[in-house]
């Protein structure tokens, strides 16, 4: 099902929330198996297009990331700051609506503004001082629906502390980078 189709379901409740079963039905299956399958690694190609631009490519989707003018590019898609910005809000909405649904908590709508301050004097190496990724990062999340606001207190708590974007912003995650040129592996020499 689309999502301009699913977005014209107008049982889209009974939809999601029938969705949110059968995917806990079927993790929690796998993982009483066999709990090495809660162990997931997700994997992207990046190919450099145009000026500045990247081609991501993510399973069978793709999209392309890309620089406004004043940072030397094409303008052709959003910034890589902005996508870091936008998968930690759809993460969160996500969660919620998972979350939502395992407490018994009555979500209508959500809407996540997120903005992050970048001070590129850290970008362009004009100071060491300055860290060239966000200082600061703020995410007001928008909810509708009737229950109190302790309860949806309570929800926020909970994707707050289960949110894998969240997680990866707000703690320090270990990156290995390995260069290979033309080919091989880069070495010392």
């Amino acid at each position: 099902m689309s999502v301009n189709t699913l977005l014209a379901t107008e049982n889209l409740n009974e939809v999601r929330s029938q969705r949110l079963n059968d995917v806990g039905q079927q993790w929690s299956g796998k993982l009483e198996s066999n709990p090495e399958h809660a162990n997931l690694t997700f994997a992207i190609n990046a190919k450099s297009v145009g000026a500045i631009a990247t081609d991501i490519r993510a399973g069978k989707h793709s999209f392309l990331i890309d620089e406004p003018a004043g940072l030397a590019g094409d303008d052709a898609g959003a910034a890589p700051v902005e996508y870091a910005l936008g998968a930690l809000a759809a993460c969160q909405q996500i969660v919620y609506r998972l979350y939502a649904h395992q407490l018994g908590i009555q979500v209508d709508d959500i809407q996540i503004q997120a903005e992050g301050d970048l001070n590129v004097k850290g970008l362009f190496g004009l100071d060491e001082q300055v860290r060239p990724g966000f200082s600061d990062v703020r995410l007001v999340v928008n909810i509708t629906g009737p229950e109190s606001a302790e309860r949806y207190r309570e929800l926020q708590e909970t994707v707050d502390a289960h949110c894998p974007l969240l997680d990866v912003f707000a703690n320090p995650t270990p990156v290995s980078i390995s260069q290979r040129i033309n080919g091989a592996e880069a070495s010392d020499d």
